[in-house]
């Protein structure tokens, strides 16, 4: 695409919750020398944290202080934190991406702590004003489907396709359960495609001139829970669903409904009806990028392909220039 070739990059193995990232003396040397840039996109997607020493704390707030001393220690002003959209916990209405902590409620760990992990960037004095990313669910790639992590939204149709297989088994193909989903099928949500995130993200690192500001990486047109319910009945093959209202508690569960929502209530928060995320700034900055629509069609695409992945991501090896040779 640039029409030349590049060097290979330099690759230095560490970790994220070690002091001084884990990098030996020799390393951090290199990167004094070499590096002038900082994009921190390292995470816990943890929702509940049984403790402050453990996740999502332990990477995504002492995680972000290490990333912030070794910029401090080598040298490095321009930071590019990825934070999320959903900083804004659970607050309705227009979000700005002039906002983080206007004292909202939270509705998890998860929020809690980039909320805590953007304020400590923000307050960084050593640096220049940081750039700030804010995406909202990422999902698959729009023309392929691929995705390499099954968390959020995948995880609630992995659980689904589990038990509708199940019940396939039981019933002699007839999988109605659970029939009932405590959403009313009009609630928002906001996802945004993997391959869409990484354009705008690129293009915002590479221009200079727009660096020092907070992106909202949200679409326009958001994709309803109706949607997602029909993807459900046609990539999965769930019958008999009925929207029975958000929030409602349900009574007499069946049995699978009761075991469904034992095993979704660690995802109760992330089901709710969302904000308005404003996106000024990143269309200013990239109207020839905009949002592509998650819509039915794009999401029963994405279902099917975590199908064919059975929910799981395995990166292909890479050969060396001497096994390549060998072979």
């Amino acid at each position: 695409m640039l029409g030349r070739e590049l060097a290979r990059p330099k690759v230095l193995t560490g970790d994220l919750t070690a002091e001084g990232l884990g990098l030996s003396s020799e390393d951090l040397a290199w990167v004094e020398a070499n590096c002038d840039s900082m994009l921190h996109n390292a995470a816990s997607l943890t929702f509940i944290s049984t403790s402050k020493e453990g996740e999502p704390w332990r990477s995504n707030v002492g995680g972000t202080q290490n990333v912030l001393d070794l910029c401090r220690q080598t040298g490095i002003r321009d930071f590019h934190h990825v934070s999320t959209s959903y900083v804004a916990g659970l607050r309705s209405g227009a979000v700005l991406e002039s906002e983080l902590d206007v004292g909202q409620e939270f509705g998890n760990d998860y929020e809690r702590s980039k909320v805590q992990a953007e304020t400590m960037v923000r307050e960084a004095d050593f640096l220049s004003p940081p750039t700030v990313y804010r995406p909202a669910i990422i999902v698959g790639d729009s023309q392929t489907g691929f995705t390499s992590t099954f968390h959020g939204f995948y995880a609630t149709l992995n659980l689904a396709y589990t038990l509708t297989r199940a019940m396939h088994e039981m019933e002699s193909g007839e999988a109605d359960v659970p029939t009932r989903i405590t959403l009313d099928g009009t609630e928002q949500k906001n996802f945004v495609p993997v391959d869409w995130v990484s354009a705008v993200m690129a293009h915002i690192l590479t221009n200079r001139q727009f660096h020092g500001d907070t992106y909202h990486l949200t679409p326009t047109d958001p994709t309803t829970t109706g949607d997602i319910k029909a993807v459900l009945e046609e990539a999965y093959g769930l019958k008999n669903a009925e929207l029975y209202g958000y929030g409602k508690e349900i009574d007499n569960p069946t049995e699978v409904e009761s075991l469904f929502y034992e095993h979704f209530k660690v995802y109760n928060s992330y089901w709710r009806d969302d904000p308005r995320f404003d996106s000024s700034n990143t269309q200013r900055v990239a109207p020839h990028l905009p949002c592509p629509k998650v819509d039915r069609e794009m999401l029963l695409m994405m279902a099917r392909k975590a199908i064919e992945m059975d929910f799981k991501f395995r990166d292909v090896p890479v050969s060396t220039p001497a096994e390549t040779t060998a072979n």
